[in-house]
């Protein structure tokens, strides 16, 4: 019994776009039609495009899979070779750039680690700046008002102990 278009592409669960598709580039051969002009596609049609799929499914391109269906049997070896060396390189550069994303991550947790400022050297230098006691309380409660995360994030960054920072955000939530 004929396959349609649709009956064709839910066998394989592709949509019926993609079927055409392949049927357009000529990886799909055109099948007969009926009397009413439908598409009347055979087991043989659908056995090749299970074997697209499944070199789709590879990662195989599809010029590479026309030349794996249409050519010498050969061929196919030759294809897939190619493709695993392909893929091997691939997963190569992905390792690589592991490896790099991980000595940065590293390197950050390095320099978060060390005491670049400490809250007495930043205090010290608000002091230097003008600042009086009452002001940078002001400047700790429009921190913590306006950008209560990175005012958090900042108080870590000078090293100042769990308690502490808790402390400071408190008293910088009630003025």
């Amino acid at each position: 019994m004929p396959l349609t278009v649709t009956k064709l592409a839910r066998a394989c669960k592709l949509s019926r776009s993609t079927l055409l598709y392949y049927e357009s580039i000529g990886l799909l051969p055109r099948p007969r039609r009926t009397a009413g002009n439908y598409r009347a596609y055979t087991d043989k049609d659908l056995e090749r495009l299970r074997q697209i799929c499944v070199y789709r499914d590879a990662g195989v391109p599809l010029k590479d899979i026309r030349s794996i269906l249409d050519g010498p049997r050969d061929d196919a070896s030759a294809v897939l070779r190619r493709r695993l060396l392909e893929l091997s390189a691939g997963i190569e550069r992905l390792r690589e750039q592991q490896r790099l994303i991980a000595k940065l991550l590293e390197s950050t947790k390095q320099l978060r680690r060390l005491p670049m400022v400490t809250k007495e050297r930043w205090v010290a230098i608000m002091k230097a700046a003008g600042f009086s006691d009452d002001d940078m309380h002001r400047w700790h409660a429009e921190f913590e008002k306006s950008a209560p995360e990175e005012h958090q994030e900042f108080l870590e960054f000078l090293h100042i102990p769990a308690g502490e920072l808790n402390k400071i955000r408190e008293w910088s939530r009630k003025l």
